[in-house]
């Protein structure tokens, strides 16, 4: 088919041609209802499910699950395997669980194998034998064994969340746009998705798992066959290396997907069955989710008569049930949202989809809070904290934030060193230990930054006003401070309560211009209103006083082996009126950023050793496991085939190879970024532990920072682990009892905050995706230099340098006489021909390798929020 006809709109997919529509619950070959989102083909895991005896009832398409005893048993035994699905969002009836040992991922092959369980959930697999495992390719030039993590980077590998101004929190690290999230269906890409699927799926049951034949997409195009791979069609001959090991799912341990999903409804196929009069069937946009059949009774009254008008309509439908012998899910209508392709109707569905809860407080949780306002400090409590309201304290933060979690201060001492301070919002002297609000904010567990808005974990009240450090406003704080010299070595260490009043609230952009013009004399206008207690002058000798100490501070974390993974952010310039993205540019991370990241650093670490100390059971800290052994060595395996020198023995050398491999020039920046990204893949997500549960203190360290203890502190306002972290500190410098809560609870907080971390990132990711979508539809098509990240046969991908995006151009949409892929040396390689603009012209050949520099457009699809790359063509002198 040419390009034009087979780029399908998934959103408005009838039946696909030569492929007739029929409900056929009978076999375990599913109806292609309205779209290829979820189709139970079978693939070769599932065959032998096909020609189960029916007994007289409808035939399962599904294993039942087994019961919860054998389950126990088995994992004991060893014979099953747990961990938690992850279902490639491009690929959607691939899916993984990590293997236990660390190695190559299990593949979890088709839908029927994969048995009703969605993405996140935890599942319980049994192997299959080994003549159904799947022979992969030695030398890792077959992306598809592994689904890309979504995204897997530690916040703390990137320095502090950066909230609001670029509301992007800690993507990939605070800041990606990852894997190329744009395009999770190939549909758009001159791919007849489904059919590809089909034909696939077929094929694999015909073929067994030998040579699958490629169709040839583009005429005259040299296909390169696969002949560097085993040529056995039985998997029991081959040894590991070549194979990866296949699972189906046999239980649901826990069901971490919210079951909620955005998409759309369409009238049933076949007019005349008992279904179409009850049933509408709900198609989500994500297609790792099912689709579900719908009560009619809860579409809207004229759906049936006018099906046209809801087509761009976006509902949220939650799963409520699955049965065995159904391709469909039961689903039930929420609500419905607005138009597909609109920010707000787009955001509601992310963050129903991620189980965020944006619900305004309950009135018992707002009878937490003082009911007499304006609220004033009492004198009793004033006894018990140290007073530092006459002291030179500030805060630096992005311009746009209103919730001020964090202070700092720096005083000059006789001796020549100094006395510094970092200043925590007392939250933990409002959200009492087991209160209505104490409890909506642990299930909240964290502060969810869109770009356009803050989902608050606590009441505003207190996010905004009772617990910000707004300037000339007497507030709580916890503080740590240290008696350091110039260098930053550390003489003397107290924790403590305390009082602030904070002298000005300068942005990170005040900050960096004190830093940069040292000698200069700010004028008023120039700052934030500042108390008259504290002159200008104070202020910035205090700023660049921490700015040198920081310097230090940072130089020798770097000299003491820590790594940082520093990923393209994008930040959105909104019109004030519609709210609409008027301009997208890269976040600027400076030194601003980085002074007030070093200090928080030192608090967290400083708290983490206090607060393990005197509670070795119960502290609440943060691990960073060291990256997943397979796909480092994948990707050592890939630097040594395009001759880059890297040295992965540790964090700190891999640091030191990514900062010193690259030249001066203009590209050496863009080729970091590229090899950050890919840094980036293997590395695992930091996590809450609680240290009475995890023996082995060797585990306890921080990969990353490279050090033994690490918690979060700095943050209570937005993360609820930081206020057991404060409690704790608390309770260890006798201010108050111990903590209620046992070892077990605690590590179960642990385990839901990590989880709501995990949720609020991926949900900060899809709004700035979102928000790109639409900038892109608003202002597009873009132009941008890219540069080249990975070769396929067929495709490559590319990182879009002006907007930190990742895109697959896909050969076949580009005007090319033919295109050819070979490896030279282990370097793969695509040399594209070109169309000649003029008939007499010689084709133009463009060579496209890794590290290549390209043009490309970005436009619009047509199709809410799905946008492509294209090359331009490369100029012919």
């Amino acid at each position: 088919t040419s390009n034009s006809d087979s780029r399908i709109n998934s959103r408005q997919l009838g039946t696909p041609r030569g492929i007739k529509a029929e409900c056929s619950h009978a076999s375990g070959i599913s109806c292609l209802e309205a779209r290829g989102s979820y189709v139970a083909v079978p693939t070769s895991g599932d065959r032998k499910n096909l020609n189960k005896p029916t007994r007289g009832r409808k035939k399962s398409v599904f294993e039942a699950y087994m019961s919860k005893e054998d389950v126990s048993a088995g994992l004991k035994r060893g014979e099953l395997i747990q961990g938690p699905l992850r279902i490639n969002p491009k690929k959607y009836h691939e899916a993984f669980i990590p293997s236990p040992d660390g190695t190559r991922d299990i593949f979890i092959d088709g839908v029927v194998a994969r048995n009703r369980a969605l993405n996140g959930d935890i599942v319980v697999v049994k192997l299959l034998p080994k003549e159904q495992w799947k022979v992969i390719k030695p030398d890792g030039s077959d992306k598809e064994t592994e689904a890309t993590h979504e995204s897997d980077v530690p916040e703390d590998t990137l320095g502090t969340c950066v909230p609001q101004e670029t509301a992007r929190g800690d993507a990939k690290s605070p800041d990606v746009i990852i894997e190329a999230q744009f395009d999770d269906n190939d549909a758009e890409h001159g791919q007849d998705h489904l059919q590809d699927t089909l034909t696939e799926d077929i094929k694999k049951l015909s073929l067994g798992t030998g040579e699958k034949v490629k169709a040839a997409g583009i005429d005259g195009v040299h296909r390169t066959k696969r002949d560097d791979g085993p040529k056995v069609d039985d998997p029991r001959l081959l040894p590991d290396n070549f194979l990866q090991r296949t699972a189906k799912v046999v239980y649901i341990l826990e069901k971490k997907h919210s079951r909620a999903a955005t998409g759309f409804i369409k009238l049933l196929a076949d007019k005349n069955s008992d279904l179409f009069k009850r049933c509408a069937m709900f198609s989500p946009v994500d297609h790792r989710v099912p689709r579900a059949y719908v009560s009619l009774a809860e579409c809207p009254p004229d759906f049936v008569t006018r099906p046209e008008d809801y087509s761009n309509m976006l509902f949220i439908c939650r799963i409520v049930d699955w049965k065995e012998d159904s391709n469909f899910a039961t689903g039930q209508l929420a609500k419905s949202l607005g138009q597909a392709g609109e920010i707000e109707p787009e955001t509601e569905g992310i963050l129903t989809e991620y189980g965020v809860d944006f619900s305004s407080f309950s009135s018992e949780a707002l009878e937490c809070l003082p009911q007499s306002l304006p609220w004033v400090i009492s004198p009793g409590e004033l006894t018990k904290r140290r007073d530092l309201r006459k002291e030179c304290i500030f805060t630096i933060d992005p311009s746009t934030a209103k919730d001020l979690d964090d202070a700092l201060s720096c005083k000059q001492l006789p001796d020549g060193n100094f006395e510094v301070g970092v200043h925590i919002a007392d939250v933990s002297y409002f959200v009492l230990e087991e209160t209505a609000l104490d409890k909506v904010a642990s299930e909240r567990a964290t502060s969810v930054y869109l770009v356009q808005k803050v989902i608050p974990m606590l009441p505003r009240l207190l996010c905004e006003e009772l617990c910000s450090l707004n300037p000339m406003q007497d507030r709580l704080t916890f503080s740590v401070m240290w008696k350091m010299t110039p260098e930053g070595k550390i003489l003397d260490e107290w924790f403590g309560r305390t009082v602030i009043c904070s002298c000005v609230k300068l942005s990170y952009d005040h900050a960096q211009s004190m830093i940069e013009s040292p000698g200069k004399v700010f004028s008023p206008e120039e700052l934030p209103p500042v108390s008259p207690q504290h002159s200008v002058a104070e202020i910035q000798q205090a700023v660049l006083n921490l700015h040198r100490i920081a310097q230090h501070l940072r130089k020798q974390r770097f000299v003491d082996g820590a790594l940082r993974l520093d990923q393209l952010k994008l930040s959105f310039t909104l019109d004030q009126e519609s709210g609409m993205p008027q301009g997208c540019y890269i976040y600027q991370y400076r030194d601003s950023n980085k002074l007030v990241e070093e200090f928080m650093l030192l608090a967290n670490m400083a708290v983490a050793h206090q607060i393990y100390r005197s509670f070795p059971e119960q502290a609440l800290l943060r691990r960073h496991p060291p990256p997943q052994t397979k796909l480092l060595k994948d990707l050592m395996e890939f630097c040594n085939q395009v001759g880059l020198d890297i040295d992965f023995s540790s964090a700190g050398t891999l640091h030191k190879s990514l900062n010193e491999t690259f030249g001066p020039d203009k590209y050496s920046e863009a080729r970091k970024e590229v090899l950050t990204n890919m840094f980036s893949r293997p590395m695992q997500m930091a996590l809450y532990f609680c240290t009475g549960i995890l023996k082995d203190e060797t585990l306890f360290r921080h990969y990353a920072l490279n050090v033994p203890f690490y918690t979060h502190f700095t943050s209570p306002i937005r993360r609820y682990a930081d206020i057991v972290v404060h409690r704790l500190l608390s309770a260890s410098l006798g201010a108050r009892s111990p903590i209620k809560m046992k070892k077990e609870a605690i590590q179960r907080q642990a385990d839901h905050c990590n989880d709501r971390k995990m949720a609020s990132k991926r949900v900060q990711e899809l709004s700035a995706d979102l928000f790109f979508a639409i900038f892109v539809r608003e202002c597009g098509p873009l132009e941008s230099e890219a540069m080249v990240m990975g070769v396929l046969n067929e495709a490559f991908d590319v990182l879009v340098l002006k907007f930190g995006v990742q895109k697959r151009i896909y050969c076949n949409a580009l005007p090319l006489r033919g295109f050819h892929f070979r490896k030279v040396g282990r370097k793969p390689e695509l040399t594209l021909m070109w169309e000649p603009e003029k008939l007499e012209q010689e084709s133009v050949p463009q060579v496209i390798t890794i590290f290549t520099l390209v043009e490309v457009m970005l436009t619009s699809d047509g199709v809410p929020l799905k946008y492509s790359a294209l090359l331009k063509r490369p100029s012919s002198e």
